[in-house]
């Protein structure tokens, strides 16, 4: 545990809770609902009082490190130069031509899905999602868009999912020129492959969670492909617990003469939700909670799971919704209020991107290959693969997260916190953890072990940090956090 503020001759805040059990903050106020007291007592059976545990990454299981192993570079190579072979992927190229267009690449998309799908025992599905796309900005007549979706059931009774694409289309300097050839090696050739890379390595697996792997079209556009994926999913009532675009990941250099990051991504994610409503966000103001959106939650978790030596990647988590001014496919989730974000290599190189191929004062501008690192593409597979296994494989976002404001009778207020939620279903649940750090803080500094119960209050003020719930399931895997509600 780290921590924060200046020295001073009082106990700390670990200090305070290793010597007051939680029931006895829940006795000091004994008008306090008796659900909470009651609760309090059990949060005390199971270890509040002792000393808190301290916040650490979790370490890949011997499963994890197998399947990360087993991400092979040559493989992503190959679909990256595959996808360069079909001249252009623009969103408004070919739907028919057998070997050019973005209809080509997308039939070959698909026999690759299906063929992974076939060693998946049945558990794997995939499927074509095409709609048109009506007269729009950058669409200037009625165009087909495909998304290429393949579906991992998983098997918690409760299902949730966890999405994970890349961009199929490409471009060149006019974003409606879709006759030049537009290789997209980088963008997003490699997104495209670090998918359907994953998905063969976890097709022949079983999860709790529901994984879902899609190349969507239409990107560069403005985003149509995930925006009908992602509105599909709200219609059905899809539990996106969380969402990953794959964009722009296949080079750890710049090739602009400053120094190469290979062993780092960046990750964006949103602070102030995207979908918050007028009425939400006046919450947010009050009680300081615009660094705790759930997309920021999805990044700590990434970091807790993905950033070890069986990745051998650092995670550069940006608060950001995505670059300055700029935009990928997770907005589209964001808009249905799903969390989400954005992977992007270190440092882009703009002779390479949304550029027409040619050689200009002895300068090679333009999206090819030869500028990829396919070894840092599979270490970015790696970090994508290590945190969608542990949201499948573990338990889910804690739901109904509360905080309890209403202090007790004959009280103007209360220095203890009381917080609720509701009890998953998950198969190997084990109980909760409330987690906690200063507001100051960037991540989760202390977790303290409160057992299998839905309601706790602890010794603490809610004004002076941030609390947190996070569900604990077989094996020590640990869901992400649900930052609480007011209630």
């Amino acid at each position: 545990m780290t921590e924060h503020g200046s020295p001073r001759s009082g106990p700390t805040r670990r200090q305070a809770l290793s010597g007051a059990a939680v029931v006895g903050a829940a006795a000091t106020f004994a008008a306090a609902p008796a659900s909470a007291a009651a609760s309090a007592d059990a949060a005390s059976a199971h270890g509040i009082g002792t000393t808190p545990i301290g916040i650490g990454r979790q370490k890949p299981s011997r499963e994890l490190r197998e399947l990360l192993a087993q991400v092979d570079p040559a493989r992503l190579k190959a679909t990256v130069l595959k996808l360069t072979t079909f001249g252009t992927r623009h969103t408004l190229s070919s739907q028919t031509d057998p070997a050019r267009g973005i209809g080509a690449a997308t039939d070959w998309v698909a026999a690759q899905l299906e063929a992974i799908a076939a060693t998946s025992g049945g558990r794997m599905t995939v499927a074509r999602q095409s709609f048109v796309q009506p007269v729009s900005s950058r669409i200037p007549v009625p165009t087909t868009i495909t998304n290429v979706i393949a579906t991992l059931q998983g098997t918690a009774a409760t299902e949730r999912v966890y999405v994970v694409t890349g961009h199929l289309d490409s471009r060149v300097t006019d974003v409606m020129n879709f006759t030049s050839d537009a290789p997209g090696a980088d963008d997003d050739a490699s997104g495209v492959a670090a998918v359907l890379e994953m998905a063969r390595l976890f097709a022949t697996r079983s999860f709790a969670g529901t994984l879902v792997f899609a190349t969507v079209a239409g990107e560069e556009q403005g985003l149509y492909g995930s925006a009908y994926m992602a509105a599909q999913m709200k219609a059905s009532g899809a539990d996106v617990q969380g969402m990953f675009s794959n964009d722009i990941v296949g080079a750890s250099s710049a090739w602009d003469g400053t120094a190469p990051e290979p062993h780092t991504v960046r990750l964006f994610v949103e602070g102030v939700p995207t979908s918050e409503t007028p009425a939400q966000a006046a919450v947010l103001q009050e009680v300081g909670g615009e660094n705790d959106g759930p997309s920021r939650q999805l990044a700590r978790f990434a970091q807790d799971v993905a950033v070890n030596e069986a990745t051998d990647m650092d995670i550069r988590v940006v608060w950001r919704r995505d670059r300055y001014l700029r935009g990928s496919d997770h907005i589209s989730f964001l808009q249905q209020a799903y969390p989400a974000g954005r992977f992007t290599e270190p440092r882009e190189n703009f002779n390479h991107e949304h550029q027409d191929t040619r050689v200009a004062d002895g300068v090679q501008y333009g999206d090819l290959a030869e500028f990829c690192d396919f070894d840092y593409l599979a270490r970015v597979t790696r970090v994508n693969a290590a945190t969608l296994w542990s949201l499948a494989a573990g338990p889910g976002t804690p739901k109904g997260v509360t905080i309890l404001t209403t202090p007790p009778p004959n009280f103007s207020g209360t220095n203890a916190t009381t917080l609720t939620w509701t009890r998953g279903d998950d198969a190997g649940l084990t109980g909760y953890e409330v987690v906690l750090r200063e507001t100051t803080a960037a991540v989760w500094t202390e977790a303290l072990a409160v057992g299998d119960v839905t309601t706790v209050t602890l010794p603490i003020a809610k004004d002076n940090v941030q609390f947190g719930v996070r569900a604990v399931g077989a094996g020590g895997l640990r869901s992400p956090v649900a930052f609480p509600v007011v209630g």
